[in-house]
């Protein structure tokens, strides 16, 4: 979910306005519909219009690329948008009779409600972003082609740091996205490199695309099997890692009733509040419901205005967190059949019997009986299909899906989901943000001990056996047959944020969850979560903001927290954690 447009000047401050000197280039009204097109031809300048009191012009910015960059950093500070003088006859932001904005940012992550696979329709123009980068590039040669070409490059640093509860190495797990308790880290450092397609105008097919990169502790946040990161997530375990979650192309074509847009290549997940990349949240760490949701998809995926108010979706992928080429790789099976003296060759300690100790003979790998498996069975064709309705005031938004749906086997990540959100907007000042959903999947292997399953997944007869993964592997079951050698693993959450916004530069947030993690396959445990936090977000500027919080989190089955998970160790697990992190944004 991309980071929303910081004020109604930037369509001409980083779009035809830079090609121009900083002078905006008038675009012509379309009358119908109150609506307004983009020029696609350079027309006289307007006279400028006095700057307003506490604006700056591009002049005073300087001539130097790195001057401008931190003279308009100076100048952001302690605003709400950029003060950078605007031209006004620079064309609306947003289609004339779409709901308004409900939100601003800041203190907010977003202008609209969250919504995903596809550039906001009906409000984005080129080149839409507040940019200190592209300020500074403004009167270079290349600032001058990329504005021309409405092509934009922009990022942040985000640097978090914690204080917990608990200690062991990996110990704040399950808790996301400081994992690694009483430590400071580069948590993500980003670069996008984006067109986004002119979703206001109505009179053209318009096109865009986006390459991302982080780099950081949150790669494996964003990991897709067989994609960039499996050397250093799944063999190394790695602390710090790169990832390019998002490579996508757009087409919006206008004429199909309010605005279709299509993407097609690797892009986030449909749903959810929450998102990987750190200013698209409200606070620095994660609910578990976010946490051990699916991240990315690639395939392509439909966007359609039918209406200003409702929104329908349609994509197809190849599951979820999977490269396209895992569909037809394959890997050796090394347990077709486990017996006892298999299982000893293999050196694990465990007794080769079942949970009353009655030794086994020879267990038949009925889930994986060939030679051989797919490196993902998630790896199929899956349908997304989801609906939004915003009602005309914007103060009330639900958005439902059904994402990435197939057979449902087990997978790397091959998550059926079924679910959505819903916003409400009580004043100006407060809103409250709601998301719940159920999931699944099949044949899931289990690794209750004493069970077929545990003796097939440990002597390397899944395609997630730890001899495939020695680090961070899917979990298997534990299911309530011990007998079983697989079942269905399901979990509900309910998650909900209360915002209130004393200022425009601050926004208080209070997380309440609860997630039943029904056969512990996500978490890794079998065990009813509920969690509470309180984060505060401060923007010292748009361009730099910092998220101090604490966070309480309580497993009610089982002790889920302080188990050092890249070697198993569980002898100092605890059932609660305190959490006291924040972190700090650094947009360029």
């Amino acid at each position: 979910m991309k980071r929303s447009s910081l004020g109604l000047y930037a369509g001409l401050l980083l779009g035809t306005a830079l090609s121009t000197g900083g002078t905006a280039v008038a675009a012509p009204s379309d009358d119908a519909g109150g609506q307004s097109v983009q020029s696609t031809t350079a027309a006289p300048a307007a006279t400028p219009a006095a700057p307003a009191a506490g604006t700056i012009t591009d002049a005073s910015l300087g001539t130097s690329v790195i001057g401008r960059f931190f003279n308009y950093q100076a100048a952001e500070w302690g605003k709400p948008s950029s003060p950078l003088a605007t031209d006004p006859n620079a064309p609306p932001s947003r289609r004339a009779d779409w709901a308004p904005a409900p939100e601003t940012s800041p203190p907010y992550p977003f202008t609209e409600w969250s919504y995903g696979g596809t550039t906001s329709l009906g409000v984005n123009r080129p080149a839409s972003v507040d940019s200190p980068l592209m300020v500074a590039l403004a009167d270079t040669g290349l600032g001058e082609a990329m504005a021309k070409a409405h092509i934009q490059a922009y990022g942040w640093i985000d640097i978090g740091g914690n204080i917990s509860s608990s200690h062991v190495r990996q110990g704040n797990q399950p808790a996301a996205y400081a994992f690694a308790p009483n430590t400071v880290l580069l948590n993500q450092a980003v670069l996008y490199i984006e067109r986004t397609p002119d979703t206001v105008q109505s009179d053209h097919v318009d096109w865009g695309f986006r390459v991302s990169g982080i780099y950081g502790s949150d790669y494996r946040y964003t990991a897709s099997r067989g994609f960039l990161v499996d050397r250093g997530f799944y063999q190394k375990n790695k602390a710090l890692g790169y990832d390019m979650p998002m490579i996508y192309g757009e087409v919006f074509i206008p004429k199909i009733a309010q605005g279709l847009m299509i993407r097609f290549g690797r892009y986030i997940a449909l749903p959810d509040i929450e998102a990987q990349l750190a200013p698209n949240n409200y606070m620095y760490s994660h609910s578990l419901t976010y946490t051990f949701d699916n991240y990315t998809n690639e395939g392509i995926q439909l966007t359609l205005a039918a209406t200003k108010n409702l929104f329908l979706q349609l994509g197809f992928s190849a599951g979820s967190d999977t490269a396209l080429w895992n569909a037809n790789e394959h890997i050796p099976n090394y347990a077709q059949t486990v017996t006892a003296a298999s299982w000893a060759a293999n050196g694990n300690g465990a007794a080769f019997a079942d949970a009353n100790g009655v030794p086994y003979g020879t267990i038949s790998n009925t889930l994986y009986p060939n030679s051989t498996f797919k490196r993902d069975p998630g790896a199929r064709p899956s349908i997304t299909a989801c609906a939004r309705y915003q009602t005309n005031s914007a103060r009330d938004n639900i958005y439902v899906c059904a994402d990435a749906i197939n057979s449902g086997v087990w997978g790397y990540n091959n998550l059926q989901w079924f679910g959505g959100t819903y916003y409400h907007k009580f004043s100006d000042k407060a809103h409250v943000a709601f998301e719940s959903y159920y999931l699944y999947q099949k044949k899931v292997v289990n690794v209750d001990a004493g069970s077929p399953g545990y003796f097939l997944y440990y002597g390397g007869g899944t395609p997630f056996s730890p001899q495939y993964y020695p680090f961070n592997g899917p979990s298997g079951a534990q299911c309530a047959n011990t007998a079983a050698q697989s079942c269905t693993a399901k979990v509900f959450a309910a998650l909900s944020y209360w915002n209130y916004q004393p200022t425009p530069l601050d926004n208080l947030s209070y997380r309440a969850e609860y997630y039943n993690d029904e056969q512990g396959q996500r978490t890794g445990q079998k065990s009813r979560y509920w969690e509470m936090a309180v984060g505060w977000q401060h923007w010292f500027s748009p361009q730099i903001e910092v998220r101090p919080e604490i966070a309480y989190y309580r497993s009610l089955d089982a002790a889920a927290f302080n188990i050092n998970l890249a070697t198993g160790d569980a002898s100092q697990a605890k059932n609660h954690q305190l959490l006291v992190s924040g972190d700090v944004i650094v947009h360029f």
